[in-house]
């Protein structure tokens, strides 16, 4: 049966999602867990959005396959449905800085990373010294110049639709840069946090902070407002191009269409987009 995992951690202290010999991933840290509370030998999780060494998840979602008699048997005398016996029993062997907040079973379609509709992210700032908060200063990027964000505003409006995004992203091998930017904006909270939000179909490596980046360089006045524009047109990595903290960055949401559109969905994802208009399998 595909169980659906809801989970949320501090990206702080993991070298990103994906495991890596040697080292602390959120993903190696939940297959451990995982093979340690259903008796299993390995298990193998996808999730929807593999973030990045540093950055945090307030709504990762992540599918696992588990035979049902193991999934039982881990239950054990539990009165709970066994999914949320799971996601207890998950949590008392994962460590403070990652938390799964739900466990249930899903469809046989539902894909956590094909099936996904968009993933919104969010950039936190802060520019004033009298907003500067040391209880947040592990997913708020503190900067030391002041930024105007009916600039970076502007500018953003100039990023949304369908592109490539190779000048914003770290290109890997046989991966496309093709992506929807859905919604690109930029507010103020009232404690005085500059908060972009950031909505996608999809991620390339880096992205999120790259367009972060270029917007704080109009946001200071020292790039003007169309040039990010400019600089996605190319279609070329400009080392002008900062990319930001990884700590002011946390993936907050991930949607899914109802499960009889499931299969659809993971299909068109699969669809390998060459540049706007085209596609291929």
């Amino acid at each position: 049966m595909r169980l659906r995992l809801d989970l949320a951690y501090d990206g702080g202290a993991f070298h990103g999602w994906a495991a890596q010999p040697g080292l602390r991933t959120v993903q190696g840290e939940l297959e451990s867990a995982l093979a340690t509370v259903l008796r299993v030998d390995r298990v193998a999780v996808t999730c929807a959005g593999r973030t990045d060494t540093g950055v945090h998840a307030r709504g990762q979602v992540a599918h696992v396959d588990v035979d049902e008699p193991v999934l039982l048997a881990s239950a054990g005398r539990s009165t709970q449905p066994p999914a949320a016996a799971l996601a207890r029993r998950l949590n008392g062997v994962l460590q403070p800085d990652v938390r799964i907040r739900d466990a249930r079973q899903a469809s046989d379609a539902f894909d956590a990373r094909f099936g996904a509709l968009w993933r919104r992210y969010a950039y936190r700032l802060v520019d004033r010294a009298e907003a500067v908060d040391p209880l947040t200063r592990n997913q708020v990027v503190t900067w030391g110049r002041t930024l105007d964000d009916a600039v970076m505003n502007a500018a953003s409006e100039r990023l949304l639709g369908e592109h490539d995004f190779a000048a914003y992203c770290k290109q890997r091998e046989g991966a496309t840069t093709v992506r929807r930017l859905l919604e690109l904006r930029w507010e103020r909270t009232p404690r005085g946090v500059l908060e972009g939000t950031v909505r996608a179909d999809a991620f390339c490596h880096s992205m999120v902070r790259s367009l972060v980046g270029a917007l704080v360089g109009v946001g200071e006045g020292r790039r003007g407002v169309e040039w990010p524009g400019e600089v996605l047109a190319r279609e070329v990595r400009d080392p002008r191009v900062l990319v930001m903290p990884p700590h002011g960055l946390t993936l907050e949401e991930v949607a899914y269409p109802a499960d009889d559109e499931l299969a659809a969905q993971a299909a068109r994802t699969r669809t390998v987009r060459t540049r706007t208009g085209e596609t291929h399998g």
